[in-house]
């Protein structure tokens, strides 16, 4: 079992929901009616939460204050779970009060002090973890800048990980980076890197620069930036590699790179390389982004998306250029070729689809460029640009290739594939086939009576 040790600024999280309709008489704010209030563990306990939400055993080590909002905390964390190791200090649990009404937040309070903690605390914290370090797959530093996590503190606990040959990943915070020096991965997010390198990120050379100071900076294995919903960027080898996010609606990026990194530690804690693991994170930074609040993300819900993400890849990659790129493929297999502008997909082009690929192994849709249409149909066609019509061909099972041609007529394609098999339209009958020359044979296919792009169009039209 994957077993992952935490150290790092624990914190509460409080939402006050409620209703706003009138404003105060008192002063220009509005006035909140309460209905409910909940809690969530927000910051290092965040990331215990989304790993133990991956199926792994998380202990975790940080401060609490000697209060309500500390034994409410720890409750939390003994519920979850998780093996909490939280030293009582001279000062408050750290808790964010939000605000909601609508969905909204319209105010955070703030419950907390970044004060230096008593030398004690940070020598029975470190003895307790350097008899406990040979249990872990995984260490993760979570900085908020509350004070648990000095400078002369993270490099003991650093030095201590790479003794043991144990991954230790930071979740850096702050200008001075020189504390997680030594470490395996860094995980700013864009604005942290940014006040970090001093680089503005605005396209991948920058990303790439502030990558490259973030790894002098730091002497980092793998530097690595969190980019919201652009999703993720990280330094392998002195190479970029970018995972851009597909959420299905980004709600709130708030704990998406605390989801980032326990995925990141679940995966590599597995033995995973660094390609394997942030795809992983990066689908689960996809799963959270679409919740509210500081939410996890389950297995399944990853796996929905990583496999949401395979089927998108097989279907854009039956969308291609020319026919030269999978040519040698299709030796010694029957090539069924057809053409037209499927310009709003119907019963009928489908059913015709269906009956071509019956005829062969493979069926190559030429298809109609946007200039094209408008040569054979006007200018007030296509409806749906070419690649939208090309994505929705290819996504149909009986489709295996769609190339788009800008010719009026697909007979230098056709010249191109030579078909086994051209197919065409029943009403083709007794008229001149562009490419016919080119084909092996020529096979026309009824439609179905009434549909039509051009009936669709006048139904709409009225």
């Amino acid at each position: 079992m994957v077993n992952v040790l935490i150290i790092g600024d624990l914190m509460l999280d409080r939402y006050i929901w409620g209703s706003a309709n009138k404003l105060s008489p008192e002063a220009p704010v509005p006035v909140v009616l309460i209905n409910e209030e909940s809690f969530s563990l927000g910051g290092a306990c965040n990331v215990a939460s989304n790993l133990v939400a991956l199926g792994a055993s998380v202990s975790i080590y940080g401060v609490i204050g000697n209060d309500t909002e500390g034994a409410l905390l720890q409750d939390f964390l003994n519920n979850k779970g998780v093996k909490s190791h939280c030293y009582k200090s001279n000062r408050p649990t750290t808790t964010k009060t939000r605000i909601m009404a609508a969905k909204h937040q319209m105010l955070r309070i703030d419950k907390e002090s970044s004060d230096s903690l008593e030398s004690s605390i940070y020598e029975y914290m470190f003895d307790s973890i350097q008899g406990k370090i040979s249990e872990f797959n995984c260490v993760i530093l979570s900085d908020y800048l509350k004070g648990v996590l000095s400078y002369a503190f993270c490099q003991k606990l650093i030095k201590l990980a790479n003794s043991f040959n144990i991954p230790i990943l930071c979740d850096p915070k702050g200008n001075d980076y020189s504390k997680y020096k030594g470490a395996t991965l860094l995980t700013p997010n864009k604005k942290e890197a940014i006040q970090a390198t001093g680089i503005n990120i605005y396209n991948d050379r920058t990303l790439l620069e502030s990558l490259h100071k973030l790894r002098e900076i730091c002497d980092v294995k793998y530097p690595l930036i969190t980019l919201s919903e652009e999703g993720i960027g990280y330094l392998d080898n002195d190479t970029l590699h970018k995972k851009p996010t597909k959420a299905k609606e980004v709600y709130d990026v708030s704990g998406a790179g605390d989801t980032v990194i326990a995925a990141l530690a679940f995966k590599l804690s597995m033995g995973e390389n660094l390609e394997s693991a942030t795809t992983f994170a990066n689908a689960a930074a996809a799963v959270v982004i679409g919740k509210l609040g500081s939410a996890t993300a389950s297995l399944d819900e990853i796996n929905d998306v990583l496999a949401q993400k395979r089927i998108l890849r097989s279907i854009e990659s039956k969308i291609i250029k020319n026919y030269d790129s999978i040519k040698d493929s299709m030796k010694n297999k029957k090539i069924v070729f057809t053409n037209g502008c499927f310009d709003i997909l119907h019963y009928g082009h489908v059913n015709y689809l269906q009956k071509a690929r019956k005829l062969g192994d493979v069926l190559i849709v030429g298809l109609n460029s946007d200039s094209s249409v408008k040569m054979l149909k006007g200018d007030s066609r296509p409806i749906n640009n070419e690649q939208d019509r090309a994505y929705i061909l290819a996504s149909l099972a009986c489709v295996s290739y769609v190339i788009i041609f800008n010719d009026e007529t697909p007979e230098n394609l056709i010249k191109q594939i030579r078909p086994d098999i051209l197919v065409k339209g029943a009403d083709y009958a007794n008229k001149e086939i562009a490419g016919s020359a080119y084909a092996k044979e020529i096979k026309l296919i009824d439609y179905i009576e009434s549909k039509s792009t051009t009936n669709i169009i006048n139904k709409i039209k009225g």
